[in-house]
């Protein structure tokens, strides 16, 4: 099997250039570059790509690519900051620029190159998100392609198979960007494109059953597409040695318990034990009103209520969670790379060294879409499968302010109302993530001839690929209409309701 291996330099988006490759039929893994000549040695790949990242070429101890990947004859590809190294190392020069361009920008093609192979016109839509510039290419390179503010945006070396761009290939704001990805893979490169989901899950197995060995695991179900994708595949690999505990906190949706507890112990024959810890959660979390205390206060909790079912089925080995990639690269550094952390999340960190348990995270470097092409082949019911993303420490994140049992009630009844008639409209699955926001705020109204001061209900619907990005849906106004109309009539304690229309960034999908 054809490999790429990705060097990340510390890029927020690194992970999407493993996406476009792997969507191309491309087998890939991303190292950090301080550990990227071992990996190179080990990996033995057909050719590497440099990630962007925040850090200056100018700086002193700037990473570096290792000089076992340039001096080795394969094809690479810098992006951005990839490319500055690639420029720098080879004898060319980088400078800091007073004209930076971030955002979108046109790339006039300048010359001819298989990396734009079958892409129409001169000019395309790129996305750039630079300071510093290279200034002077190494030899044996040339300009492919220039933008405004960079004259050096594409450069080539043909003979070498050595390529740079100043801009985002993998992002969907370069709408041809997979298709350069795919022709370095495929064109330059010479991969075959023979990788799919059904690989990965032989491979998952198989990295699941030499990590686990005999031992014991217990796995931590919400409910959600990836817990349960997760849960599947561990059953599938080892069978009886796998018990799952499904915790209520108090904070889930309404009927969730019943459909989970119905899927994996009927459908799927899985041990699972039904926690309802919702006393606990809800007393831990009382009068906590900072939005990163809930968090680090549910997954503390969890982490006590998992240790406590451990003990009772006679101790286990290893605790399996549902971590994405997205919750690894907006809450730590991705495989020790020097990214830079937005926020916390339950699901990453570690576990305490008194639990003596050690992780198993087998879709820690995949995105929610390929998760769910998972969970299709793993034969997971199309409910389960196409479900919308819902946060591991649930309501309590959609309840800015304090947590109350009065709150969480309005809430899901509010929540119910909603996606039912996103459902009844047959919208459900052109959207992303879609949930209802209880405010802080209480307004003054006026039902019947009696003056109410009740809650405000925020509504929040997204349109996505991968969560890293992220815009609202464009409901019609007679929706949301009716949507508000229903809320206020069915729902006791609120008497308004608006719509988020903030994209991500500047905002982020959930509200803390």
């Amino acid at each position: 099997m054809d490999r790429i291996l990705i060097v990340d330099f510390g890029s927020q988006v690194t992970q999407l250039i493993a996406r476009r490759v792997r969507e191309s039929g491309v087998y890939c893994e991303i190292v950090p570059f301080n550990s990227a000549e071992k990996a190179f040695e080990d990996m033995q790949p057909k050719a590497v790509i440099l990630s962007g990242g925040p850090n200056s070429v100018a700086d002193i101890d700037t990473p570096r690519a290792p000089d076992i990947i340039l001096a080795s004859g394969l094809p690479i590809l810098g992006i951005c900051y990839g490319q500055q190294t690639l420029c720098a190392q080879l004898g060319g020069s980088v400078e800091q620029s007073d004209e930076r361009e971030f955002g979108r920008a046109m790339l006039d093609v300048t010359g001819a190159s298989p990396l734009f192979d079958g892409i129409d016109g001169d000019e395309i839509q790129v996305w750039m998100s630079h300071g510093d510039r290279v200034n002077n290419l190494p030899d044996g390179f040339s300009v492919v392609g220039t933008s405004e503010n960079a004259p050096f945006a594409a450069i080539a070396d043909e003979v070498r198979k050595i390529y740079g761009v100043q801009f985002h290939p993998e992002v969907v704001h370069t709408p041809d960007g997979a298709k350069m990805l795919e022709n370095f893979t495929h064109v330059i490169a010479g991969c075959k494109g023979d990788w799919s989901m059904a690989a990965f899950r032989d491979k998952a197995i198989a990295d699941i059953r030499a990590q686990v060995g005999d031992g014991r695991v217990i796995c931590g179900l919400s409910g959600g597409v990836d817990s349960s994708v997760v849960a599947v595949l561990l059953h599938e690999a080892i069978g009886e040695q796998l018990t799952c505990v499904y915790v209520d906190t108090g904070m889930m949706r309404a009927g969730e318990s019943e459909q989970v507890v119905g899927l994996f112990r009927d459908h799927f024959n899985i041990k699972l034990v039904h926690k309802d810890a919702s006393e606990l959660f809800l007393g831990k979390l009382d009068s906590v009103s900072d939005p990163e205390q809930k968090r680090k206060i549910i997954g503390s909790t969890f982490i006590d209520v998992f240790e406590e079912e451990a003990n009772a089925i006679g101790g286990a080995d290893f605790l399996a969670q549902g971590t994405l990639y997205p919750d690894v690269i907006e809450s730590v550094s991705f495989t020790g790379g020097p990214s830079v952390t937005i926020k916390s999340h339950h699901n990453v960190g570690g576990l305490p060294e008194r639990m003596n348990m050690q992780l198993v995270e087998p879709v820690r470097e995949l995105f929610k879409d390929e998760v769910r092409a998972l969970g299709q082949e793993l034969g997971l019911p199309e409910a389960f499968v196409g479900r919308h993303p819902f946060p591991g420490p649930g309501l309590a994140i959609r309840i800015p302010g304090e947590i109350t049992s009065e709150k969480l009630e309005i809430l899901r009844k509010a929540d119910t109302v909603y996606l039912d008639e996103i459902r009844n409209h047959g919208l459900y699955d052109e959207i992303w993530q879609a949930f209802a926001v209880l405010l802080p705020v209480r307004t003054v109204g006026v039902m019947g001839d009696s003056r109410t001061y009740d809650y405000v209900c925020g509504l929040r619907a997204v349109t996505s690929t991968d969560g890293m990005t992220a815009d609202y849906f464009p409901f019609s106004h007679e929706f949301l209409g009716r949507v508000s109309t229903r809320i206020i009539n069915e729902v006791r304690g609120i008497n308004r309701v608006v719509y988020d229309i903030t994209s991500k960034p500047p905002g982020t999908i959930e509200w803390e």
